[in-house]
């Protein structure tokens, strides 16, 4: 396992108050997905500032972590490294459940029930749209054999889904598994499917339905199988359950399902796809500018979940679906306003963290790049959900539609096959580029990210941000001036906030003090190492440039003597911007009392005209810190 993802792990089940806190956790494509029992336990703060974390969110009665497209290993890290359990298999009943509205609830059952099925569901449709394809362009025939394979690979997730759904609605109800996909293969059994004429059980009436591709009515068998199977175990003997309470079970539920909770469920289905349609035929160009322009919106607060069995539903009563081609747009607008930042920005991690987010965009994971960067900088959020609008609603124009679900990207094209083909296409053209386009003309990069893309050094190379990387003395435009990055990551506050007269009055030099979430102290320019103390909780620096830096770890905490702190190098030594110079156990050092704010000072501040300071409220190891102007 990666030690990076094990990292990571270990910070998140610390911020959200540990595992004690934890009722259920599952994840999904880029969340970890949290039932706590105490939400004001969780550090909010320090898992926003943890590396490899992008935000969390708290929706759908859900604390959830943001990871991005590494959280399947975060998450099974965080299993090996804790006791914690998969919610699939963890009681879904906490009390946690019952606390939050109707709507909350709501959206944790479908997130619940649905996400460990996206991966299968996404990629058979995928696989779906391509057959389709394959027989337009006519390289495979009906009649063939190759046709028949890819095609029951392709159609099995759905034609079976009561059976997939049976398995992940008996964790979320915690009944057995086994008796759920027997009454979804009732519901799905060749004889049943293919019956037709007047039938009844026991001389009522059974209405006739179809239960392959449904959604509705096993969830809703699933659930009164769980009260059913409590029901007969409260009074059944021990020596018989294992036989009598399936037995009885089966004998109950599956009459009542074919008999009523089959056929209303199936009205259920049927009325939001009927819905859904109703109002897509009103103006399916207003259907496109509401979807396309408020898709992302959902997605940020976690509430997307509640269209899942919207858009099945369609698939399974009309045989196609409008809104999830309508839904690349605004992915696809996303990746294109995080494309058009890439090609402007000149901070290298901007431009750096853009150009992954889009590739990441564009295969339909758009969380990283809207935490870290469009809602971050808000307009180019905004930009690119007005272009999603207008791509959504060109698609809507042309009658766009999907033949199989698959999660929107790119690869989603080949299932928009058939109807609106074309337009679908262009309507995800326009979104992608009119988005980029827009921000590469009117999203203007903070002065102070710039700033730190700006600074070259004495011999004509280019100062990096990142910590791995020299920084050394700069000369630009008309004054001299020096780059100090930070040597800590956590957040940053100002001088005068310390508790410490000798350093808050400035009698020790111009300054800024950041207080760490991460015990890694690395060198914040190139330099020597002037002065290391004895005890390692303080460290001084003669950078190359001239500037004298002293960075004291926390205050007062020279009476540790030492403990707690692992010096990395010693007097004299030559270092590099970035290198490690001390680790400390920031944990210990807060419970031994101590305030562990750190100033980075410049000593010698009477040499300069100015020290300027960064803005940000939160840096990391080699973020841009402060400029010493001469």
């Amino acid at each position: 396992m990666n030690a990076k993802d094990q990292e990571i792990a270990k910070k998140v089940i610390e911020g959200i108050g540990g595992e004690s806190n934890v009722s259920s956790v599952f994840h999904c494509a880029t969340r970890l997905r949290f039932k706590l029992k105490d939400t004001s336990k969780a550090d909010k703060e320090g898992l926003s500032q943890t590396p490899g974390v992008v935000t969390f969110v708290e929706s759908g009665g859900q604390f959830q972590v943001v990871i991005g497209n590494n959280v399947p290993e975060v998450f099974k890290s965080m299993m090996e490294q804790s006791n914690l359990k998969d919610a699939e298999s963890t009681d879904s009943s906490e009390s946690t459940e019952e606390k939050g509205s109707l709507l909350n609830r709501a959206v944790d059952m479908i997130s619940s029930i649905f996400s460990p099925l996206l991966g299968a569901l996404a990629g058979a449709g995928v696989l779906k749209g391509l057959v389709a394809l394959f027989l337009v362009l006519e390289w495979i025939t009906p009649e063939s054999g190759t046709y028949l394979i890819l095609n029951a690979a392709s159609d099995s997730v759905f034609t079976f889904l009561p059976i997939f759904l049976a398995i992940t609605s008996s964790r979320r109800f915690k009944t057995n598994m086994f008796v759920s996909v027997a009454i979804a293969g009732a519901l799905v059994y060749p004889s049943i499917a293919a019956a037709q004429g007047d039938l009844n059980f026991l001389g009522i009436p059974i209405v006739l339905v179809t239960y392959t591709t449904s959604v509705i009515p096993i969830i809703l068998a699933v659930w009164i199988q769980s009260y059913v199977e409590k029901f007969f175990s409260s009074f059944i003997h021990q020596s018989v359950k294992n036989i009598l309470v399936p037995m009885c079970t089966l004998l109950v539920v599956v009459p009542l399902t074919f008999l009523a909770f089959g056929p209303v469920g199936n009205i259920i289905s049927e009325g939001l796809a009927s819905g859904y349609t109703w109002l897509y035929n009103l103006s399916p160009i207003v259907a496109g500018l509401i979807a396309g322009g408020l898709w992302q919106v959902f997605v940020i607060f976690g509430v997307h979940w509640g269209f899942v069995p919207i858009m099945l539903s369609n698939l399974g009563t009309i045989g196609y679906d409008t809104m999830l081609p309508m839904l690349a747009a605004p992915v696809l607008a996303q990746a294109g306003a995080l494309f058009g930042i890439f090609l402007k920005a000149k901070n290298r991690d901007l431009k750096a963290l853009s150009g992954s987010a889009t590739l990441a965009g564009i295969f339909g994971i758009t969380e990283p790049g809207i935490y870290g960067i469009t809602l971050k900088y808000k307009k180019p959020f905004i930009l690119a959900c007005i272009s999603g609008a207008i791509g959504a609603a060109i698609i809507g124009a042309g009658g766009g539609r999907a033949i199989s679900f698959a999660l929107p990207s790119v690869l989603a094209i080949p299932a928009y096959v058939g109807t609106g083909f074309a337009t679908t296409v262009i309507g995800i053209a326009v979104a992608f580029v009119l988005a980029a386009l827009l921000n590469l003309f009117l999203f203007k990069e903070p002065a102070a990210e710039a700033a730190k893309a700006s600074a070259v050094t004495t011999d004509g190379q280019r100062v990096s941000a990142r910590p791995e990387e020299a920084v050394s003395a700069s000369s630009v435009s008309l004054l001299q001036k020096e780059i100090i990055v930070s040597p800590l990551e956590g957040t940053v506050q100002a001088l005068d906030s310390l508790p410490d007269p000798a350093f808050s009055s400035g009698a020790m030099g111009q300054g800024i003090v950041v207080d760490p979430t991460w015990g890694r102290l690395t060198s914040p320019a190139a330099g020597t190492v002037t002065t290391v103390f004895p005890t390692g909780h303080a460290i001084g620096i003669t950078t190359d440039g001239g500037a004298q830096l002293l960075i004291h770890v926390g205050v007062n905490t020279v009476r540790l003597k030492g403990q707690f702190f692992d010096k990395k190098v010693k007097e004299g030594d030559r270092v590099e911007a970035g290198q490690l110079l001390l680790e400390f156990d920031l944990e210990q050092i807060k419970a031994a009392g101590y305030i562990t704010a750190t100033p980075v000072i410049v000593t010698n501040s009477a040499d300069y005209l100015d020290v300027l300071k960064t803005t940000d409220a939160s840096v990391k190891n080699g973020d841009y810190l402060l400029t010493t102007v001469v």
